[in-house]
């Protein structure tokens, strides 16, 4: 059986020596790089299952690697860098990153986001019309939701903006994103719009107060559905 190949884009030797075991230890395949050359190769020669890329490399930004990958390949990108500034994460995630782990991490954390965007790596040609999410259970269909065995009555837009965040559960999603998505390319800089419908939303499918809620927000850059099974350690 062919195992998952992760190819680990860092300068860094410690992060590299880190990183190999611990993916090693959970069975997948480990390449490594540590420049934008390399990486852009290791990319077009190696086909990684997905890439964990740091953004500060000695011949360039990891955002160069973004981009060009983006011509040719759709293999999942996690960004892992110590740059925290919310514009450096929103141009990677615009660019076509898939997720962005800042630095220092936990190995958990890093190995749930691999597991999600490993998921979403192949998506069907046709999107599924039942989405179980355990309490929560979309049928795309019907454009029906039910929580807890009682139907929610959603409005048009909160519906779409659920059907989005759930097919791409865990995985964050930026605010240009969603609102070009759901109000079109317009309206992609009306982050308010996205406020007020995100807390109409939560009000209907949180489970309880006081427990953190199914739809995570991640200050400054947009919002991400927690995928049933990948709580954060």
């Amino acid at each position: 059986m062919t195992r998952t190949r992760i190819l680990v884009v860092d300068d860094e030797p410690q992060i590299q020596r880190f990183l190999k075991p611990a993916l090693l230890a959970v069975d997948y395949e480990v390449v490594q790089a540590a420049s934008v050359a390399e990486a852009k190769r290791a990319i077009a020669t190696q086909a990684p299952d997905a890439v964990v890329l740091d953004l500060g490399l000695p011949d360039g930004d990891g955002k160069e690697v973004i981009a060009a990958v983006r011509v040719f390949s759709s293999v999942p990108i996690i960004v892992l860098s110590a740059r925290d500034r919310e514009s450096e994460k929103i141009e990677a995630l615009d660019l076509g990153a898939d997720d962005y782990v800042e630095k220092p991490f936990g190995i958990g954390e890093l190995l749930a986001r691999i597991r999600t965007a490993l998921r979403h790596r192949e998506p069907d040609e046709k999107a599924p019309t039942i989405i179980d999410l355990g309490a929560l259970v979309i049928d795309d269909a019907a454009r029906k939701v039910v929580l807890q065995g009682t139907v929610l009555h959603l409005t048009p837009k909160e519906y779409d903006l659920l059907l989005l965040l759930a097919r791409m559960a865990g995985r964050v999603l930026t605010h240009r994103q969603i609102l070009s998505q759901i109000w079109g390319p317009a309206h992609a800089d009306d982050v308010q719009y996205l406020r007020v419908l995100v807390a109409q939303l939560r009000n209907k499918v949180d489970i309880a107060p006081g427990q953190p809620s199914l739809i995570r927000n991640e200050p400054g850059v947009g919002y991400r559905l927690q995928a049933v099974g990948d709580e954060m350690e």
